[in-house]
């Protein structure tokens, strides 16, 4: 009886299931081409797609949705998150990892995953529970069984930082507090924090390579170049990805000597920083929303120009990058802002230089390709038919992306307006 509920549980947490669709959109962006496709059809058949263009027939028994001023898209994917925090206006980021209990933490989760895949992500990398230990790997194997709705993640657990160097600090000396991370000391401790969270289901691993010591302080390096070297040589030894935080110019050069694969922020990085990254197609997460919401959280910026200085700071590394050539990575590590508002970021990336069409493709196709999914990230026959089409065109303004109209993941549609 127990098995009986449980089943039935699971098929109403799941999406419409997959059948065979033809959707009819104004335009098609295919996820590489700047320009849109007017008057294309996108032909899904169970959890891929089919054939694209302007002359699809619809096959006997497909459910034809009409989608006029629209544009069908790939489903964006989220390069930066924390789907175990939310807003720091709601709750400091101490507060959370400190006194928050993981069934809360937990069930906060669910929700937020759910409102990123209706808001049209159907892939996210979550890179770090803060606190929260392997529960994202929970969270993941929940949404692969259907028992819960949300995007496809890729999760990195616990994130790995020098011993003493994170949070919650502020404390009597000598108490154990516990850590938003997995604390190293030495290259035997970095190896085996790899392993640890490789068994617990990461499929990134997570190093910072500088952070604040001290409250106050300006970030310095924190885990050396032989750490730093090890481990991400251990990662890649599990088949797994590497994501470095770092923000200062000597953290960020350490994590491109130690073959990372992505760097998270880049607030401090140079013109030398950038060609490094470049030579080595070693791409930026810039993460440009969260120092917006940073500035308007704590700093009362209301959103108006000029920006606070440390806004400007980020858009500056970001626009040294583009010109470097690095590879941008969209993410905005949603969790300091609203998880559903993860466009947040893409709008940010547009008023910072780059043009609309770029920030499209990093969100699709471009993310697809930093984070080796060679699945998804186009509107091309044979990938998995994750889709969305959103009202306007968002190649032109990338705003267009809050509109959602239709979200489609696998070929099953997890939302349909009226």
């Amino acid at each position: 009886m127990r098995l009986m509920s449980l089943l039935i549980a699971a098929l109403i947490a799941s999406p419409v299931s997959a059948a065979t669709y033809l959707l009819r959109p104004a335009q098609v962006f295919d996820g590489i081409d700047p320009r849109p496709h007017p008057g294309w059809s996108v032909l899904v058949d169970g959890d891929r797609i089919a054939a694209v263009g302007p002359n699809v027939a619809a096959p006997a028994g497909a459910r034809i949705i009409e989608l006029p001023g629209t544009t069908l898209m790939p489903g964006m994917i989220e390069g930066h998150s924390h789907l175990f925090l939310h807003p720091y206006n709601e709750a400091k980021w101490d507060d959370q990892v400190l006194h928050e209990p993981l069934a809360l933490r937990t069930a906060r989760a669910v929700v937020q995953a759910e409102r990123t895949l209706d808001a049209g992500f159907t892939t996210e990398r979550d890179l770090g529970t803060e606190g929260a230990g392997f529960a994202d790997a929970g969270l993941k194997q929940a949404i692969d069984q259907g028992i819960v709705p949300g995007p496809r993640l890729l999760v990195a657990t616990k994130a790995i930082v020098a011993r003493g160097a994170y949070g919650p600090k502020g404390y009597e000396p000598g108490v154990a507090i516990p850590q938003g991370a997995q604390e190293v000391a030495g290259v035997d401790e970095t190896i085996r924090a790899v392993r640890d969270q490789v068994a617990g289901g990461a499929d990134i691993v997570k190093f910072y390579a500088d952070y604040h010591w001290g409250k106050g302080e300006p970030s310095r390096p924190t885990l050396s170049q032989a750490e730093l070297d090890a481990g991400v040589a251990a990662a890649h030894d599990a088949g797994r990805l590497v994501a470095v935080h770092a923000t200062t110019a000597e953290g960020m050069m350490r994590a491109v000597r130690a073959g990372a694969d992505t760097i998270e922020h880049g607030y401090g990085g140079t013109a030398d920083v950038f060609r490094a990254m470049a030579a080595k197609h070693l791409a930026l997460c810039p993460t440009i929303a969260a120092s917006e919401a940073y500035a308007r959280y704590f700093e009362g910026w209301n959103g108006q120009e000029p920006a606070p200085e440390t806004v400007q700071q980020n858009r500056r590394s970001f626009q040294l990058a583009m010109k470097a050539g690095v590879p941008i990575c969209m993410g905005g590590d949603v969790g300091v802002f609203t998880h559903g508002k993860n466009w947040l970021e893409m709008e940010a990336m547009q008023r910072a230089g780059m043009p609309a069409p770029q920030v499209m493709i990093a969100a699709t196709s471009g993310n697809a390709g930093i984070l080796h999914l060679s699945d998804r990230g186009q509107v091309k026959p044979g990938l998995l038919a994750d889709l969305v089409a959103v009202e306007g065109d968002p190649t032109r303004d990338v705003s267009a992306v809050e509109h959602v109209r239709l979200v489609m993941k696998g070929g099953a549609i997890v939302r349909e307006a009226k």
